[in-house]
Order: structure tokens, then sequence, then C-alpha cells
């Protein structure tokens, strides 16, 4: 191509770019239009997370737990969950499987009814004066068959918070907890469930007692003495098993220079779990705002950052073990909302870049913030955003960056069932439409394939009506709130409702195709999920 030839691509180029990114056009109907330009690096991927990224937590907490005012876990507790609930098991079935988390506060005060146990085996009681205002509970053998059984009914992959303040010495007041942890209980425990043959696919050991603790906390050092502890034991345990557990902790909030302490003297751990809930008390009235707010949902990022450059040559992993984006159980018709999956789906995708293996969100069920209802088990909107994620996005994370709004969020991840990409794009505006455009560098250049192939190029952007993709289609997902109510409980898929089936089963997904050479249309308070097969990118294949 000569000089003069390659003189005006570039300037065409640049002033479709400027055009893309720069310009915006208000509609008859007072909604406006804005152009942007979405650009996914395709020469290798900037994380690797977990094939069951998504994770969902069950909790201890009986019907008593309120919270300013309101008692919004009913029967959710792991104690007295309806295990023979068809709607439940379907739920969790239709990820094949859900990574679950049991585990939350109270597991620090739960004992279990194993042989080494002469006490009575009695439930949590509500009591003002004891820390949680909850008094110790047990977990009896026998319901943990019947949770084993469920379990292993709907396949999935279990991690289990074992209480790390037995054998301590706590004093609430001052919130402090000495002395080392007394393991025989939990000895006991994982014994006879290795003994019945249960899969447990990781034991964690404690619950937010890293940093400055919620109500306790227990140093660096001496957390890491008993993680150590735990480790000797399971590998007792399970040895020549054939499948070796997941040592994972301290399940807690992110504090740098706790977490490097503890990492840097425990070698054998597996996992470093910390917990989210960047949104504050569930009782805040400004949830929405924040949620809306992308300087806000930015902010959370220094912690996966730091964290990250912890573990990065620890040989551990780094997983959110759990998340609820309010504390103290969220917030009715806002947590268990449309509105949520803003900063759900945001979260996934931000965690993801940080190289996060599994993200696991407060609750599967029980509070305000489950992604199902507590009382009837019907799936909420986020239930839904968390089962397309699952399914659609892959394993390798791309590096992700829009030029346009800040309203506009966008990731991308290699197919999970393809070898192109899928796109997550969130629009937090209430009155614009985004109008975007894919840009890819390193596209494959394989011969006889069409769509997003360039041989001479290393940036392609895809032009309105450029014929050589005009045979092309991509599958998009378009999750907006009913009646464009953000407080709706019912989510729309390409402007159908999601709801169960007649039977209970999980509705089926069904994109709409679209042309690939359009641009990609993002409503005002919408959710797209888009799938490009045709996208072979050299970090996918």
């Amino acid at each position: 191509m000569g000089l003069q030839m390659k003189m005006i691509c570039i300037g065409v180029c640049i002033i479709h770019f400027f055009f893309m990114n720069v310009c915006s056009q208000e509609d008859a109907g007072g909604e406006s239009t804005a152009q942007g330009t979405v650009f996914v690096d395709g020469k290798s991927g900037i994380g690797f997370v977990d094939s069951d990224y998504v994770c969902a937590t069950l909790d201890w907490w009986p019907p008593e737990k309120c919270d300013y005012g309101t008692c919004s876990w009913g029967k959710a507790s792991l104690l007295n969950l309806d295990l023979t609930n068809e709607i439940f098991l379907k739920a969790i079935k239709a990820f094949t499987p859900l990574k679950i988390r049991l585990g939350g506060s109270l597991q620090d005060k739960l004992i279990y009814e194993t042989e080494d146990q002469r006490q009575p085996c009695t439930p949590f009681a509500y009591k003002a004066s004891e820390l949680f205002s909850f008094t110790k509970g047990c977990l009896p053998m026998h319901r943990w068959d019947e949770l084993n059984l469920f379990f292993e009914k709907t396949g999935a992959s279990i991690i289990f918070g074992l209480n790390a303040l037995n054998g301590r010495s706590t004093n609430v007041s001052t919130g402090i907890a000495v002395g080392k942890w007394d393991s025989t209980n939990a000895e006991s425990f994982i014994r006879y469930t290795v003994k019945k043959n249960y899969m447990i696919h990781g034991w964690e050991l404690g619950n937010e007692l890293c940093g400055s603790g919620v109500g306790l906390r227990v140093a660096a050092a001496q957390y890491s003495s008993d993680t150590i502890s735990l480790v000797n034991l399971v590998q007792d345990i399970y040895k020549g098993e054939e499948f070796q557990p997941l040592i994972i902790s301290p399940g807690g909030f992110f504090d740098a220079n706790w977490f490097k302490e503890y990492l840097s003297k425990t070698p054998k751990l597996n996992v470093v779990t910390h917990h989210i809930y960047n949104l504050g008390a569930g009782v805040d009235q400004h949830l929405v705002e924040k949620i809306l707010n992308p300087v806000f949902l930015d902010g959370i990022a220094d912690t996966f950052k730091q964290l990250q450059g912890i573990v990065k040559n620890s040989g551990a992993s780094a997983w959110v073990g759990e998340s609820g984006g309010a504390y103290n159980s969220g917030h009715n018709l806002v947590s268990n909302a449309f509105v949520y999956s803003f900063w759900y789906l945001d979260q996934l995708g931000m965690a993801a870049t940080y190289d996060t293996k599994t993200y696991c969100r407060q609750t599967l069920i029980g509070g305000n913030y489950g992604l199902l209802n507590t009382k009837t088990f019907v799936p909420n909107p986020d239930y839904y955003s968390a089962l397309l994620w699952h399914r659609l996005m892959g394993r390798k994370v791309l590096s992700t960056s829009f030029s346009g709004t800040k309203k506009l969020r966008a990731y991308a991840h290699c197919a999970k069932q393809s070898n192109g990409i899928t796109m997550l794009l969130i629009n937090l505006d209430n009155n614009t439409t985004v109008v975007v455009t894919p840009a890819f560098n390193n596209p494959s250049s394989q011969q006889g394939r069409r769509g997003f192939l360039y041989k001479r190029t290393k940036l392609m952007q895809v032009s309105h009506g450029d014929q050589m993709y005009s045979t092309e289609t991509r599958e998009e997902y378009h999750l907006t709130a009913k009646d464009r109510d953000l407080h709706s409980q019912t989510m729309l898929l390409n402007g159908n409702a999601l709801t169960l089936t007649s039977s209970g089963d999980i509705p089926t997904f069904i994109p709409v195709n679209v042309n690939s050479s359009e641009p990609i249309k993002v409503a005002p308070h919408s959710i797209v999920f888009v799938h490009l097969p045709n996208v072979v990118l050299p970090a996918c294949k």
C-alpha cells in the first residue's frame, strides 16, 4: 500500500474514532444517545478464574436474627432450611456445579455433635449480651447427613467454615481472642465427614477474625500457627484419599499488614479469602445512588489490587469468600431487586480482572441479599445474573476498556462455550442509550474464516454496514427491569420476564441474534451480555 493511501486510511480511522466516542444526540422522546468503543486486548489474558467462579453462601442465622427492626432470615439457616424444596434443588443444579460456602458469623460459635461432645446438642438461642447476640449452637450429625445428601443431589461443590474460636480466651469488650485453637471438635467432625465419604472441596478456618476483626480478632502469627495445625490435621485425615481438599483462610476483611504477615508465615495455604461489603450498612437510604455511581464502584479496586500483589508469589489463590454488598442482611427491594445486578455483575467483572479465582455471594438464600427468595425460593434478579455469567463468561479474563461515557462499564472474557469471546456491558445511565462498537487487537488471521479476522492490521474496529461481516451474527442477552423500575424483583431478558416454568424449572435463556456488523445498543439502566463466537483472539485459542 502506498504512503498516500496509508495516510488516507489513518485519517478516516481518526475521524471515525472521534465521532464514535464524542458524538451524541437527543432523540424525540427526551432520551439521548452516546457512542463509544469497547477495546479488548486479545494478545493474552490478564487473569484466569475457576470454572465455578460464581459461588454463593449458606449461613447459620436463625429466624430471630433481626437488623434495624426487620427479621429477614426466616428458615434459611443450615439448621432448618427446607431441603425437600424442588425449586431450591433445581436452582442449584442449574449451575452444575455451584460452589457453596457454608459459614458466617455464627460458625465460630458452632459445636459439632461428634463423639467428643458430651454436652446436649442445642440450637442457637437469642441472648443480647452474647457475641453476635446468640449463644453457642450445635450441628447434629443427622442434619449434617441430610445436608450432604442434598448437596450430592445438586452436584454442589462445598466449602465448610470451621469454628476457629474453640479453645481461645475471648474478651468481647476489648475484641481480643488469645491462645491457640483447640482443634479437637473440628478433627472429630472432619473424620466423621471423611468416614461417610462426604465430598468437601475445602475447609476454611474462621470467619472475620483477621485484621481488626468483627466482634473479635486474632493476631496474624497465632492465626498462622492455627492454620498450619489445620493443614497437618487434614493431611493426616485424608492420607491415602484420592481427593485432597483445599485449605482456606482467613475469611475476613482485608488488612494489608495483617494479610502480609499471615501469608508470609503460612506457606501451605491454598486459598486466601476476604470479605466485601463496600456499599455500607443495609439501612443506608443512599444505596442505589452508590450502586449507580461509577466512581464509588471503582473505590474497591485498590483492595483487589493490593491483595493480588500480596498473594502473587505466595502459591495461594485469592477468593472473595463472602460479599453481600450491604452488611446486616442487605436492604429489601434493593439487594433483592434488579438494581443490585449493577453492583453484583460489576463486582464479578472487576474481581476477575485482578485474578480473583472465586467470588462467593452472600447469600444463596437468607437475608435481603439472597439470590433466592427466603420464603418461596423463587429466584431474585441476581440469581439470573449469576447464572448468565456462569454459562457465558469463560475462565480467561481479557483486558477491556471503554472509550466514551463513564457510566458504561465493560468487561470481557474468552467465551465459555466457543472459541470466541463474551462481553459484559453495564449502562448505569438512566437516560442515555450507549451505542457500542467493539474493537480488538491481534485477531486471528486464519484462512477461510469469516468475521473478525484481519491479516494486515493489529487494531480492528467493526464498522456499521461492513459487508465482510454481513453473514456473521452474535448473541445478545439484554437485561432490564420490569416497567423500568429499578426496585422491581422481576428481570426481563430481551423484553421477556424471567420466571420459573409451571414445573418449577429455571427458564431457558434465549438470546437475540444480531448481525455482527451492527453496533451494540445498550439501553438506559440495562445490562448486556454479548457472545461473539466468531471473534477469535490469540488469548482464547
